[in-house]
């Protein structure tokens, strides 16, 4: 990817490329909605990523040829505003969220392209987001510090975006590990590295469905754990512990209570799967990734019937300890922990059986898990 983005470059510019950045995509292998509940997930950064070759410019100019749309874009960081441009709104808000926290940026210009797939649940956007950041951190003489360009990332996302998501998605982009997994407090974003069970790989399933209804649905999900939060006279579901939850819940709704539930028994299961993780025990933790899918169909809602079925085929094959949807739901990725010798003809396996099944073909991607946004160089 890094010599496809360079030649990419020396083709619009005519010459090598000053500074090569990029800044993976991630799955998260545990933890589903409980972000915007300030609790825990466990994702890790994969091999996909956004790249950008670029040059410092002597001005304000940002200008940007992406290589997946085959167009150009550009504006000026001196005087520039929200025009619905797409791909760029996101460069742009990263932009406008590093100006508001007082950054002095300098122009560039380059060419992008990227390896995430878009509308998978595995975040290209903040793929982007924390790409984008990084470019400005090296022409602009910025330090690098993961949370805080992941928090920034987050506002450009919710403000300028307009996306209401929560800080995962930026934060394991911007401070992922090679090998690792990383859990996140989203309350105070503490992060602690979690090894990978040893002769294991994680294999990202996407059914070839999207997630249509998911903006509407992740607000009216969001909506009702502030009301369960509120029940129990606490900051968010993070503070209700499962045995407050089994004393006190009979006072919520039904679809309340199942909500709540999900979030409660949720963060339990991430903070028991980094302990498996450090035991080596990848049976334990493939067991607490079917539990959180079966909580996310019954209790949360947010599976389709095409992630369910990748997810009973997944959990049928040998070698594979557990699986489950992964990411917001309705679609996308599903997420699975495989023994090492047997990766390539599980990959076989589930896009035969999967296509049988919906007449959908799906894309298999065996992952490694990777650093954060980085420089490579030049």
């Amino acid at each position: 990817m890094k010599n496809r983005i360079s030649e990419a470059f020396s083709t619009h510019f005519g010459e090598s490329p000053q500074l090569v950045v990029r800044a993976p995509g991630r799955v998260n292998l545990i933890g589903e909605h409980t972000d915007y509940n300030d609790g825990f997930v466990l994702p890790m950064a994969i091999d996909r990523a956004v790249w950008i070759a670029l040059r410092p410019r002597p001005d304000s100019i940002v200008r940007v040829f992406s290589a997946d749309y085959e167009g150009w874009g550009k504006f000026d960081l001196a005087n520039f505003s929200h025009e619905n441009a797409g791909w760029l709104e996101y460069i742009k808000g990263t932009a406008w969220s590093l100006q508001q926290a007082d950054y002095k940026l300098q122009g560039w210009e380059g060419v992008m392209a990227g390896d995430v797939p878009i509308g998978a649940g595995l975040s290209s956007s903040a793929a982007l987001e924390m790409a984008t950041a990084r470019a400005f951190a090296a022409v602009s003489g910025l330090a690098w510090q993961p949370a805080p360009m992941a928090l920034l990332g987050q506002k450009a996302e919710n403000k300028w975006v307009g996306v209401n998501c929560g800080i995962m998605d930026q934060m394991i982009s911007a401070a992922g590990e090679a090998d690792h997994a990383l859990l996140i407090d989203c309350r105070s974003l503490v992060i602690r590295s979690v090894p990978l069970p040893a002769d294991t790989m994680v294999v990202v399933m996407d059914t070839s469905t999207r997630r249509g209804l998911v903006d509407s649905a992740y607000n009216e999900r969001r909506a009702q754990c502030e009301q369960a939060a509120a029940y129990f006279g606490v900051q968010a579901l993070r503070d209700v512990s499962l045995e407050k939850f089994r004393a006190e819940a009979a006072g919520l709704d039904p679809i309340t209570r199942r909500r709540a539930r999900h979030i409660i028994t949720e963060n339990e299961r991430t903070l028991a799967a980094v302990e498996a993780m450090r035991q080596d025990d990848a049976i334990t933790m493939g067991r607490l990734m079917n539990d959180s899918h079966t909580s996310l169909r019954d209790d949360f809602e947010v599976s389709n019937q095409e992630l369910n079925i990748m997810v009973e085929i997944t959990q049928a094959q040998e070698g594979c300890y557990g699986a489950r949807m992964t990411g917001a739901g309705f679609g996308g990725c599903a997420v699975a922990l495989v023994r090492s010798n047997v990766v390539g003809t599980f990959a076989q396996t589930i896009t035969q059986s999967y296509q049988a099944a919906t007449q959908l073909e799906p894309s298999i991607y065996i992952s490694e898990a990777t650093n954060g946004a980085e420089l490579i160089g030049s």
